[in-house]
């Protein structure tokens, strides 16, 4: 018998090994909508909205302000907690124990972190410009900085969170092994991904993706919130290093 064949025998097994399994169609479902939510909708959303911000050939610092990642961002991120509620409403509706389990505890709070960030970015307050001086992101008000280091912390801490949760929640439901095995196949490529990007320079600072690098404005005289972020000329080198590569 082909080696290929074992393989994908073995992958087709639930989790423990058994030949038969069963599974209330509701926690199915509710297993697969929170995957495509918090294992595939949610780290996409985050990493365009730490790696998106300025693109190669956008010409920064003369084009600023590029909406593309925020509208890929908000899309997954807001569909990320729509589909939640789905699946916390499948999970209720099939009798699952919503407290005893660890799967269920961490669960919950992924969900109340994905609820706060839709909250958060809500209140995040005006974004202003240069006309209006006195908007909370152009002025980087202390309104604007606590929303911006408890958003990105929160943000990555659920996406984390959420992977935990899923592996258990594979575990708990008895999953196929080849379920496992993609998402753990589609984690790695994203953090290969993300790690790529790092490299090359690509996380620019938000603020002056936006505004630019000039001094005259009060976000710049700040230094930038997160770690491993770069501006002003660095952003530059990036991608005129990225260009000259592709000579």
């Amino acid at each position: 018998m082909p080696v290929w064949f074992d393989a994908a025998a073995w992958l087709a097994l639930p989790w423990s090994g058994v030949a038969e399994h069963a599974l209330d169609w509701r926690i199915a479902w509710h297993a697969r909508v929170m995957v495509l939510a918090w294992g595939i909708l949610a780290p996409v959303g985050a990493l365009a909205a730490r790696y998106g911000k300025i693109l190669p050939g956008q010409g920064w610092p003369r084009r600023l302000d590029n909406p593309l990642w925020w509208h890929a961002h908000r899309g997954c991120q807001y569909a990320a907690v729509a589909l939640t509620f789905v699946g916390l409403y499948l999970a209720w509706t099939a009798g699952a124990d919503s407290t005893r389990s660890l799967h269920a505890v961490l669960g919950w709070g992924v969900a109340l972190a994905g609820i706060a960030q839709v909250a958060g970015g809500l209140l995040r307050g005006s974004k202003g410009s240069t006309a209006e001086p006195a908007g909370d992101h152009y002025a980087m008000t202390r309104r604007r900085v606590r929303f911006e280091r408890i958003h990105k912390s929160l943000g990555w801490g659920a996406v984390l969170l959420a992977a935990a949760t899923i592996v258990l929640g594979l575990h708990l439901a008895d999953a196929p092994r080849w379920m496992a095995a993609i998402l753990l196949l589609w984690w790695a490529g994203l953090g290969a991904v993300a790690f790529v990007l790092q490299r090359r320079g690509w996380c620019a600072d938000t603020y002056q993706a936006i505004w630019g690098p000039s001094p005259e404005h009060p976000g710049n005289r700040i230094p930038p919130i997160g770690w491993g972020i770069r501006r002003g000329e660095a952003i530059g080198a990036a991608y005129r290093s990225r260009r000259g590569t592709r000579r």
